[in-house]
């Protein structure tokens, strides 16, 4: 019989948690996993000289988003698990951020979270990898075609966000 991190049952129909994840609270856990999302969504919304970017965008992030299963780092490996986890035919909460002031904030809420209760090499893997996933939204070219190189104004959102994620 499978048992929780706590040691107790896990709830029916649902996997014991990875022993990755017992050290955050669920309000933490929820912004650490949600995070790529809202970061695919920012990094593909149009604005002043922004491209627009279509499916092709979307899709370079999740496969960004899913890269992270190579990665030798617990945490990022489970993240990637509950985000896949997660789409079980719910529909997403409708409080998701979008607004890029809004996302360098929770990007830096992550950063002190991971400060806190991750193994630094784990911390550092997590910030790099939210980080390659608005990389690969930016770098999506439309129609399926070659990766281009960011616009400028893609070169500072992935500044601003290497900054809010303590890359920079």
């Amino acid at each position: 019989m499978s048992h929780s991190v706590a040691g107790e049952p896990p709830s029916t129909g649902r996997r014991a948690a990875p022993s990755t994840t017992a050290v955050y609270s669920a309000a933490e856990w929820d912004l650490l996993t949600s995070l790529p999302g809202q970061v695919i969504v920012a990094a593909a919304a149009p604005g002043p000289g922004r491209p627009r970017r279509g499916v092709a965008a979307g899709l370079a992030g999740l496969d960004a988003v899913a890269a992270g299963r190579a990665f030798d780092s617990d945490l990022v490996r489970a993240v990637v698990a509950a985000i896949y986890a997660r789409h079980d035919g719910t529909p997403p909460p409708a409080d998701r951020l979008t607004d890029l002031v809004d996302l360098l904030a929770a990007c830096r809420a992550a950063v002190r979270v991971l400060g806190r209760r991750a193994d630094p090499a784990d911390s550092a893997a997590y910030r790099q990898w939210v980080q390659s996933v608005a990389a690969r939204v930016c770098r999506a070219a439309p129609a399926g075609g070659a990766e281009l190189p960011p616009a400028p104004v893609d070169r500072r959102f992935l500044d601003r966000l290497g900054g809010a994620l303590g890359l920079g």
